[in-house]
């Protein structure tokens, strides 16, 4: 009885896709005007957080979303897939292009809504 549990989880263990990629950027970003001189206080703006393979958004119904996939579009731009749960869609995705414009700014190109753009927080 105890191999055959072992042996499922060691098949479930193995059948999971294991995330290794992250984000291309961490930390925290507030969307803000980009002629602010970067860090800015991010305290009473949206924010974004990148931390390894997840992300976070102060604004909107979905609170977390996880990398799904990543692939370069070139040395600053990047197309990501995320995934997301929120109470009324399991597993959903979503898709966008981040875009570096230099080490304290970024652009996110998304699938729906337009561009938002970023500055690193203090």
């Amino acid at each position: 009885m105890r191999n055959t549990i072992l042996i499922a989880i060691l098949a479930a263990m193995l059948a999971s896709p294991a995330s290794a990629a992250n984000y291309p950027v961490t930390g925290r970003w507030g969307q803000g005007d980009s002629a602010a001189k970067p860090p800015i206080d991010c305290s009473k703006l949206r924010v974004i957080e990148f931390n390894g393979d997840t992300r976070t958004d102060s604004d909107g119904g979905v609170p977390g979303y996880r990398l799904k996939s990543i692939s370069s579009e070139g040395p600053s731009a990047h197309r990501i897939v995320d995934q997301f749960t929120s109470g009324q869609i399991r597993n959903g995705s979503t898709r966008y292009t981040l875009r570096q414009i230099d080490a304290d700014h970024i652009e996110l190109n998304m699938q729906q809504g337009g561009t938002i753009k970023l500055q690193r927080c203090k």
